[in-house]
């Protein structure tokens, strides 16, 4: 048997749709799928072939954010990429900004909060 891997995080934002437009930018991810959701609300895959994010809103108009408390109910999410220094350049183009970047063993990260206060790990072994 295989070792089990996480297939998707399921996180609640408020406009789902900017939110997979940024992970499309970010990391060459695409909408896997699209549609209606549990109660009345719609949800966005974006990923790759393997793994993605499902971008869950609400029913009723879209926000311009969300105002979750640091930490509750999640930490961050953590995304390994090949080359940290253009995922930095491309958070900042999108307007967002990276911080906590530090280098320890076994590589280097920073992070970035986006626009519902989610915050994610950006992570590089090469």
């Amino acid at each position: 048997m295989r070792p089990a891997f996480i297939e998707h995080v399921n996180i609640t934002v408020s406009q789902p749709e900017r939110s997979a437009r940024l992970f499309q930018d970010l990391f060459g991810w695409h909408v896997r799928w699209q549609g209606p959701a549990r109660d009345g609300g719609r949800v966005i895959h974006v990923g790759d072939g393997t793994n993605y994010l499902s971008l869950y809103a609400e029913p009723g108009e879209s926000k311009d954010a969300l105002d979750w408390p640091k930490g509750e109910p999640l930490n961050h999410v953590g995304i390994l990429v090949d080359d940290l220094d253009e995922i930095d350049r491309r958070v900042s183009a999108a307007g967002l900004t990276p911080f906590g970047h530090d280098e320890y063993d076994p590589g280097r990260r920073f992070y970035f909060f986006d626009w519902d206060g989610i915050e994610f790990e950006i992570v590089s072994y090469a």
